[in-house]
């Protein structure tokens, strides 16, 4: 017994030492991101004041360096950093009851306004943290509610609140109000050509070496991949220009914006964390910056923007993640800023991550580019991302050697998209595209190496899948397009490989018409229950009509009695084809 008691006192005593370990490690570290933090964010900025600034103490909450939300527990711990509302906002009332601003005031530090009750701006009222990178906390019980044509800017904006209403041609306000984008990131270009910055897309640049393709130039690049479901990174500056005789800089990246909000979120106005702009001849457009956005529901016709900024190459497109089950009338942008340098190469979209489909959005407003999005790994364990949307002139590279692709139902790629993997000065890559459905309307997929598609429905109108495969690689020589139940092309749509190609499916592969197709060196069709071929659409192999592979098929073939071996003795999936550049096996 007196072992045993010892052993669960030797126990109690092990575990309050670990509990009081990890606390102190905990607070230790807690105390440490504060400093940095507020070592960071409190400078204080002199000079003229505008009418209406206030130069108040620089007020920071405690509970954490600043974040997209906070948990209700932190409130009661930064109520005593609260600026009131007569005293510091020269409003009428109460921020525990109602609090009503019907003059403009700029806050020159960062600043917390936290309470019980209800904010009101009055239309044409402006309540703004006055330099870059500064810092905006509201966390209200009750509502925000910003009157036409009134505003609130801050390089980065926390709300939380009941209800938030932003009235025609009101506004959240971060742009190009940036402050530093993460560390060991390249979002800002180096040199003087004037690129645009990057963030969820690369920046735009309107120089390209001799020799290479002008979408193998860029400006500053992609970061932060990681996070778009969440994101909470500064878009970044754009580059200096060279033009004139001194260098001219480039727009601010877009700040951050964290809105939650309980119940309802009325989008009359805009919430934007858009790159800054610049005119002709200075430098490149700053990227957008980050939004999250967590409400019950969000109605309106207004506008969050997270987009590049203009310069002469236009800034990348920042990211936005929102978690409501309906957007309503609201539109969404992320696109790239336009290129004052090369009006056609605008800067590559950003990303628009929905949390409740687990749905990732990329569109550039159809404006033209050759400048890429560029997508990293995607989770291939449950739970899957729901669809995959790329459109409006996006372009969107996947640069690895061997890259997967999956989605629990569709992938859509439309209105002058195009969708590429591996590089084209090294096309060894493989690529695997796994999903329910692939639809392409006015769209490219463009493979450098190896293409493993296996979906149940794809359906191709005006579009085109392009296999470049390596010579000397014959790793990767293969290609394979898998439909299980239905395989449509139509309106001049083709697949085409320079290498091997296998087709298969289980239910009807239908070419619609002119210019419908499926070429290839060395092509297999297999499994298909029904194959049509309309007219004026083909499949063929191999590619050239003076193939050399034709000359050898010819004479071991037509100078031979004997049946290629394909057809009298089939492999058991009926994807082998060992000799002849075209074989077709169908199920009657």
């Amino acid at each position: 017994m007196a072992i045993l008691h010892l052993q669960g006192l030797f126990r109690r005593l092990l575990l309050y030492y670990l509990v009081h370990t990890v606390s102190v490690i905990y607070c230790s570290e807690l105390e440490l991101s504060l400093v940095n933090w507020t070592d960071a964010s409190s400078t204080t900025y002199s000079g003229v004041v505008a009418e209406g600034a206030v130069q108040l103490p620089n007020r920071l909450p405690d509970c954490g360096p600043s974040l997209p939300s906070y948990d209700p527990s932190c409130w009661p711990q930064v109520k005593n950093q609260s600026l009131g509302c007569e005293t510091d906002l020269h409003g009428v009332g109460s921020i525990d009851t109602v609090c009503v601003l019907s003059q403009s005031i700029t806050l020159l530090n960062n600043s917390v306004i936290v309470g019980h009750g209800t904010l009101e701006l009055l239309s044409n009222v402006s309540l703004s943290c006055g330099s870059p990178g500064c810092t905006l906390i509201i966390l209200l019980s009750g509502d925000l509610n910003l009157g036409p044509s009134s505003s609130v800017v801050g390089g980065t904006l926390t709300i939380q609140a009941s209800n938030v209403h932003l009235g025609d041609n009101s506004t959240l306000d971060s742009t190009a109000f940036s402050g530093s984008p993460p560390a060991q990131t390249s979002g800002t270009p180096t040199g003087s050509e004037g690129a645009g910055g990057g963030h969820g897309g690369r920046g735009a640049s309107c120089e390209s070496d001799e020799g290479k393709d002008q979408s193998d130039t860029w400006g500053g690049d992609t970061y932060a991949w990681t996070s778009l479901s969440y994101p909470w990174s500064y878009g970044s500056k754009g580059g200096e220009s060279g033009e004139t005789t001194e260098d001219v800089g480039g727009g601010l990246g877009g700040g951050r914006v964290g809105l939650t909000v309980i119940d309802r979120l009325d989008v009359m106005g805009t919430i934007e964390a858009n790159g800054g702009s610049v005119s002709e001849g200075g430098g490149g457009g700053g990227s957008g910056g980050s939004i999250i956005i967590k409400a019950a529901q969000i109605k309106g016709v207004g506008t969050i923007s997270a987009s590049g900024g203009t310069g002469r190459g236009g800034g990348g497109g920042g990211r936005v993640s929102i978690e409501c089950p309906d957007y309503g009338n609201v539109t969404v942008l992320v696109h790239g800023g336009d290129s004052l340098g090369c009006p056609t190469n605008a800067g590559g979209a950003g990303t628009h991550f929905d949390v409740v489909l687990r749905s990732l959005h990329v569109s550039n407003n159809n404006k033209a580019t050759q400048t890429d999005t560029v997508l990293l790994e995607f989770p291939i364990q449950r739970p899957l991302w729901g669809n995959l949307i790329v459109e409006s002139s996006a372009r969107v590279g996947v640069p690895l050697l061997w890259s997967r692709i999956q989605v629990r139902e569709r992938i859509k790629l439309l209105s002058g998209s195009t969708l590429s993997f591996g590089l084209a000065r090294f096309s060894s890559s493989e690529f695997e595209l796994v999903a329910d459905e692939l639809s392409m309307d006015d769209s490219a997929v463009k493979v450098f190496g190896a293409l493993k598609m296996t979906v149940r429905i794809l359906v191709m109108t005006s579009s085109a899948i392009t296999v470049v495969a390596s010579k000397d690689d014959l790793i990767v020589a293969t290609s394979t397009v898998e439909a299980s139940s239905i395989m449509l092309l139509k309106d001049g749509s083709s697949i085409k490989s320079n290498s091997n190609l296998g087709m298969h499916g289980q239910g009807l592969l239908s070419l619609d018409g002119l210019g419908d197709c499926i070429k290839a060196q060395r092509l297999f069709l297999s499994l298909f229950y029904d194959i049509y071929v309309g007219r004026n659409a083909s499949l063929q192999a191999p590619l050239e009509a003076d193939s050399p592979i034709k000359e050898e098929i010819t004479k071991l073939y037509c100078e031979s009695t004997e049946c290629p071996v394909e057809v009298t003795t089939p492999s058991e999936d009926c994807t082998l084809n060992i000799s002849s550049p075209f074989s077709l096996q169908v199920h009657a």
